[in-house]
């Protein structure tokens, strides 16, 4: 018998994997978590039904919100991660030897415990001695921080469930007073090809703007997203993405990436007619 796990996008739209085996089924206090064996994707992260990554394509997702803001501000110290639980994004920050500190907050702890134990490709550098743990609301956390992070990347889920209040004004409010006045905020932005989300990413774009005398967007291509094209959020203090870009200094990192160029990164910021149009009236 055929096993398919079947995410869906939209009232209308699903999108469904053909799978080997499930490997984990659990339930924390926040969500429903599973890991599935797949022909195709190899191991794919799923929290309430929906993908989070897949072994074939999470290194474009990790590259994108780790390798941009270093390639504009390659003096980053100081990081901070709220969610990520895969820890996809912490091992792409480690390698970075310049980075100091990488501290991490994720509200479920499950989700880590159960990453560390079936996506070793992902949650391999949690045991890195620059990488510090807080499980707990991100919100909450960041309250209390003043001009202390060189960059914050907010790696979360959707805009509802546990990752709700990490798209709310108030959040990128207190990110702008977390920041040093270097300082990069980095979150993923949703896509706007299906209907359905367009709301979600004007509303985000507007709050972070509300904050950031930068804000922009900028794309990739995630086969395993919803519609496949999927947008990020770059804001900071005074840095701009492309006119500040400093590519000779990123190379010298000698970091081998298999999505990320210096190309690309000035390329990801032009975005198509009808991707700018809803920005613009958002």
């Amino acid at each position: 018998m055929d096993l398919w796990f079947t995410e869906k996008h939209t009232d209308d739209v699903n999108f469904t994997i053909k799978v080997k085996k499930q490997l984990y089924s659990g339930k924390s206090y926040y969500q429903e978590i599973d890991v599935f064996d797949t022909y195709e994707f190899g191991r794919v992260l799923v929290l309430d039904g929906f993908i989070m990554l897949t072994e074939k394509d999470e290194y474009i997702y990790h590259e994108m919100v780790t390798a941009v803001p270093m390639a504009v501000n390659p003096d980053i110290k100081n990081v901070l991660v709220i969610g990520a639980g895969d820890g996809g994004t912490v091992r792409e920050l480690t390698r970075y030897e310049s980075i100091e500190n990488i501290d991490m907050v994720e509200i479920d702890e499950q989700v880590v415990e159960v990453c560390k134990e079936y996506l070793p490709q992902t949650a391999c550098k949690f045991d890195d001695p620059r990488v510090h743990l807080f499980f707990e609301d991100g919100l909450k956390y960041v309250r209390r921080k003043n001009s202390e992070y060189d960059l914050i990347i907010v790696d979360s889920t959707d805009p509802f469930g546990p990752g709700e209040g990490l798209f709310t004004k108030e959040f990128y409010g207190n990110c702008f007073k977390a920041l040093t006045d270097s300082g990069i905020l980095i979150n993923q932005h949703e896509s706007t090809y299906y209907d359905s989300y367009v709301d979600m990413v004007t509303r985000t774009h507007k709050r972070i703007g509300a904050s950031f005398p930068v804000s922009m967007v900028y794309q990739a291509h995630i086969p395993t997203y919803p519609s496949g094209h999927w947008l990020f959020g770059f804001a900071s203090k005074n840095l701009h993405p492309v006119y500040d870009l400093k590519a000779d200094r990123w190379k010298e990192f000698g970091l081998k990436t298999r999505y990320y160029n210096t190309d690309l990164h000035k390329g990801c910021f032009a975005l198509p007619n009808d991707v700018l149009e809803i920005l613009e009236n958002s």
